[in-house]
């Protein structure tokens, strides 16, 4: 749950970072915020999330 806030935070700031600097304009934001709500309530839904999981456990025991 946590991880998923925040890369759901993650995205949101970079979305709003690219509309204001110009590279991404309203409507293509609005296209992709649309297409994740909606790709979130399809079938497909669970496999992103234990690929995510998986990534984020990768990430998590490399040691530095």
């Amino acid at each position: 749950m946590a991880i998923s806030l925040s890369v759901v935070l993650l995205l949101a700031i970079i979305l709003v970072v690219m509309m204001r600097g110009g590279s991404i304009k309203a409507g293509p934001v609005v296209v992709a915020v649309l297409f994740g709500f909606f790709l979130a309530s399809t079938g497909v839904a669970p496999s992103i999330n234990r690929f995510l999981d998986s990534i984020a456990q990768t990430i998590n025991s490399i040691s530095f």
